[in-house]
């Protein structure tokens, strides 16, 4: 064995060094998850009733169901394709299909800015690629749709609508 790690010594300390980096980022992410995990909840707790709730959740999923389906009509520069989706299922024009008047009037202010805020968002985003289709780049798009998500970002970090 000792002949073996001798002869291949450049090998041998290759593997010893591998194991040991990924050691340190199996601590690393350990510590990580251990300290989010035990980390206290500081976001502000919105209470709905029971329905509007439901209403709530069902809007995010189908969020987080566009923004999914946008990212896979971007990657097949289907430009159009992702602008209608965005505008119609998260965009200005999804307002009143989304009970945005009825929901907003039970939201913290600051939550109903960042609902807004998305919605707006996601219309410029729809601007930004149709544009992509003329120009054929894809960075103003992604960007935009960044945006959109840095809502979404703000209010599931300073909201939470379950106990």
């Amino acid at each position: 064995m000792f002949n073996f790690i001798l002869h291949n010594w450049d090998v041998f300390l290759t593997g010893v060094f591998m194991m040991r980096y990924v050691s340190l980022l199996i601590l690393a992410i350990s510590m990580i998850v251990t300290s989010a995990t035990f980390a206290q909840d500081t976001r502000e707790q919105v209470d709905f009733p029971p329905m509007m709730q439901e209403h709530m959740m069902a809007n995010m999923r189908d969020h987080l169901l566009a923004i999914q389906t946008i990212t896979q009509q971007l990657s097949l520069h289907q430009f159009d394709a992702a602008a209608d989706t965005a505008e119609h299922r998260l965009g200005m024009s999804a307002m009143d299909t989304h009970g945005s008047s009825h929901m907003g009037k039970l939201m913290p202010k600051g939550m109903a800015v960042i609902g807004t805020n998305m919605h707006h968002a996601a219309s410029r985003f729809a601007l930004a690629a149709k544009d992509a289709e003329i120009d054929g780049g894809l960075e103003k798009a992604f960007g935009a749709l960044s945006e959109v998500m840095q809502q979404c970002v703000a209010c599931h970090t300073g909201y939470k609508i379950h106990k």
